[in-house]
């Protein structure tokens, strides 16, 4: 994590040696950092200067990723779930933090969630070695599936996954979907049945040529 940070800082026009030690010579780099971008210039790398120096978007992991899943909130089109929203409903669940990656709201806008380097929690069996990414919505006005995904969201969605293949380009991109193939098409939607449906659109061809 040092050596990512110090590269960070290099590529920001700080001259520090990537060598993984935080030693003084870095902890000025990350003050000077600091000041010229409004943070409290005190060395220290927390959340906040982490979120400047290295968004999340465009981090690369340092877990193997083999997969780039899909997902929908399973919500009504009209729901404007914000990334808190579905992290409160995470952590009532029991888990530590919200369990996607990145979330792409019905703005149009790409919001990031867990860090891609913590394993996530939105694929059984699948977690270790993938990326998460969800979109708002998912279902029509009257509950039933429905890809609701608005222009925004397919260009946002379109982009983050041209983004994420520069990092991982030989991750698979699919739907959760194709992680349960046992489709059985009543049209009756159930929390427990849900990931035979999402993200309502067939992700693997519709992201092909990705």
């Amino acid at each position: 994590m040092v050596k990512q940070i110090q590269r960070a800082l290099a590529g920001a026009g700080l001259g520090v040696a990537v060598d993984g030690i935080f030693g003084v010579l870095t902890e000025e780099a990350v003050r000077e950092f600091q000041r010229t971008h409004g943070l409290k210039a005190d060395g220290i790398v927390g959340s906040a200067t982490l979120a400047v120096l290295i968004p999340f978007r465009f981090k690369k992991s340092k877990r193997r990723i083999t997969d780039i899943v899909i997902h929908c909130t399973a919500s009504k089109v009209s729901n404007d779930l914000t990334v808190e929203d579905i992290r409160r409903m995470h952590k009532k669940q029991g888990w530590s933090d919200i369990g996607y990656h990145y979330v792409v709201t019905l703005d149009g806008k790409v919001h990031n969630g867990r860090d891609v380097d913590i394993i996530g929690a939105h694929v059984s069996g699948f977690n270790s070695y993938s990326i998460g990414i969800v979109y708002v919505g998912g279902l029509d006005e009257h509950g039933k599936p429905k890809d609701t995904r608005n222009d925004l969201q397919k260009a946002a969605l379109l982009s983050l996954l041209v983004d994420l293949r520069k990092h991982y380009p030989k991750a698979k991109i699919s739907g959760h979907r194709d992680f349960s193939p046992d489709l059985n098409g009543n049209g009756v939607v159930e929390e427990s049945e849900y990931i035979k449906w999402c993200p309502c659109f067939d992700a693997m061809t519709e992201y092909r040529n990705i």
